[in-house]
């Protein structure tokens, strides 16, 4: 059985599977640095849901990347998580 690192690696050679892998690349960032934050506070979905005032389902659906979140649903996640959103855009 192969490792993950390896499927991936042995993936990746496909330029059209690179290719999509590279454009989800900033989503699955925000989605993990969010998941990690919420850990590291030691806070679940449900509190994080309450205290954005939206259903544990909506960050289940986020964190699982089966949402594309507005700006305003980012903001709202990380003030839940008592911290600053903040964008980028940078050179290729």
């Amino acid at each position: 059985m192969r490792s993950y690192k390896e499927f991936k690696k042995q993936a990746l050679k496909d330029r059209v599977i690179k290719n999509a892998y590279e454009e989800l690349g900033p989503e699955f960032e925000i989605v993990s640095l969010l998941i990690r934050k919420r850990i590291q506070k030691g806070i679940s979905q449900a509190e994080l849901a309450e205290r954005i005032g939206t259903k544990q389902s909506a960050i289940s659906r986020f964190e699982s990347g089966d949402y594309n979140p507005t700006i305003d649903f980012l903001h709202k996640i990380a003030n839940g998580l008592d911290s600053k959103l903040k964008v980028s855009v940078g050179a290729k």
